[in-house]
């Protein structure tokens, strides 16, 4: 008896272990070593795309917050944000959503021999923000931060986030 219940808090501790794992938010960087970001002082958000089957996604309101946390975020790295005319930073980027369904195998039954099966839905969201060099019309800076969560909608209470973990890592460390 005492076998088979720590052998069910083993279990339990995996797959609170693995959900807590999947929930996390992960950030890429990739970067152009060769640009000097020093000379970056200006910046203008030129585009941005949203491609979500969700209304509450796919709506002005989170076009506005998603700019309005890139303006935040790039200014706290010392940046100005320029409205109208040249920049020394195009910035451009996008959202998307897609349903995703994972399957998950543990061991269960008697004494953990047998395994039981688990389809467990969720939704990934994915924003990708560009920096780009409008003299060289080249991509010098991309962010790419995704989140897994079981419902669209959660991850429109991530964006704020998804952007200030991205733009924490600009300017890049060589």
């Amino acid at each position: 008896m005492v076998k088979y219940q720590l052998m069910r808090t083993r279990i339990l501790l995996l797959i609170m272990a693995s959900a807590l794992a999947a929930s996390a938010q992960k950030v890429n960087i990739e970067f152009d070593p060769a640009v000097d970001f020093a000379r970056f002082h200006t910046f203008a958000i030129r585009a941005g795309d949203l491609n979500s089957q969700n209304p509450a996604l796919n709506s002005e309101l989170t076009k506005k917050k998603i700019d309005f946390d890139i303006e935040r975020g790039l200014s706290a790295r010392g940046l100005v944000m320029v409205a109208a005319g040249p920049s020394d930073l195009n910035v451009r980027y996008r959202l998307g959503v897609a349903r995703k369904a994972e399957v998950e195998a543990y061991p269960a039954g008697w004494l953990g021999l047998g395994t039981r099966v688990v389809r467990v839905p969720f939704a990934e969201g994915t924003l990708v923000i560009d920096l780009r060099d409008p003299t060289t019309r080249s991509l010098v800076w991309r962010a790419i931060s995704s989140e897994e969560k079981s419902d669209a909608l959660k991850i429109e209470g991530k964006l704020d986030n998804m952007v200030k973990k991205s733009l924490e890592k600009y300017p890049p460390k060589r």
